[in-house]
């Protein structure tokens, strides 16, 4: 598919309609996501920029900084009218910024509670479920009792909606016998494309797909087709692979962070990108060429 693609999207059974280039907060942390960033007024004027020029979805978590990322939020845009703010559960950090997993059911109450402190909230709009296991392949086994743990944190009113993160198509099953899922966050990019199954089954079912790591993370994606594909079409290759992403199903949603305006900008202008036929039908085999 090339030319333009619609712009929103409706999270399912929910009148929640988000404009698929959102923003992760991520970067809004110290180095390695951990402390306080270097400047935060920087930050602040990121996340009102982000909003000023149509973001109206921000990713974030508590254990990003931890707290920080949460506490600048809250600075910077609260009472976040109009805003989707969706974070997840399921982690904390170590006292040396060791992400570790804190799955138990009280440790996922207790990681709810932590996101409407710091982001000044009675209720969240949307948490996902973070399983922890592997990243670019996750592992299988059950999450009922994790998930039904939010499932009741829902019923008693602090969460709006439910979701999921780093999971397999069997767990999103699985969950969607507890619970509605509105959306599923795992990592994808133009070079790992393990979940091409799982986002036509979601996009069948009117669920959200979230690629976390969508520029490829800690290994920067590189490749001499994008770099060709960017150079004519007068775009970075970074904004073509955002762009590839919008393309690829409409149920996509794409959260890059930055902690630069200039990076932001450039971000937000890859949604204006336009992908001919034969730039996608290269750029698909980038991911090809990844599986052999």
């Amino acid at each position: 598919m090339s030319g333009r693609q619609q712009t929103t999207f409706t999270l399912p059974g929910t009148s929640v309609t988000l404009n698929r280039m959102g923003y992760g907060a991520m970067q809004l942390a110290g180095p390695h996501v951990f402390g306080p960033p270097k400047d935060r007024a920087m930050a602040v004027t990121v996340l009102r920029d982000a909003v000023e020029w149509g973001v109206n979805h921000i990713d974030t978590a508590d254990f990003y900084g931890p707290h920080v990322t949460n506490q600048i939020l809250r600075e910077a845009l609260h009472p976040y009218n109009g805003l989707t703010i969706v974070t997840k559960v399921g982690g904390v950090r170590g006292p040396a910024g060791e992400w570790l997993p804190a799955q138990e059911p009280t440790e996922l109450e207790k990681g709810v509670h932590d996101n409407l402190r710091n982001l000044g909230v009675d209720v969240l709009d949307v948490v996902n479920l973070r399983v922890w296991g592997g990243v670019s392949s996750p592992t299988e086994g059950s999450i009922a009792e994790r998930f039904e743990a939010l499932a009741k944190l829902q019923q008693r009113g602090l969460i709006r909606h439910l979701g999921l993160s780093n999971v397999t198509a069997k767990q999103v099953e699985e969950a969607l016998t507890i619970a509605p899922v509105v959306g599923v966050q795992n990592q994808y990019n133009l070079a790992s494309r393990e979940d091409d199954a799982l986002i036509d089954t979601l996009a069948a079912k009117g669920i959200a797909y979230v690629p976390f790591f969508p520029l490829g993370g800690f290994t920067p994606l590189q490749s001499s087709t994008l770099s060709e594909v960017a150079a004519r079409l007068n775009a970075t290759p970074m904004q073509v692979a955002l762009a590839w992403l919008l393309h690829r199903s409409p149920n996509i949603l794409l959260i890059p962070g930055t902690s630069s305006v200039e990076h932001l900008r450039e971000n937000l202008a890859a949604a204006e990108l336009v992908l001919p036929e034969k730039e996608l039908q290269e750029l698909d085999g980038i991911g090809a060429l990844a599986k052999e």
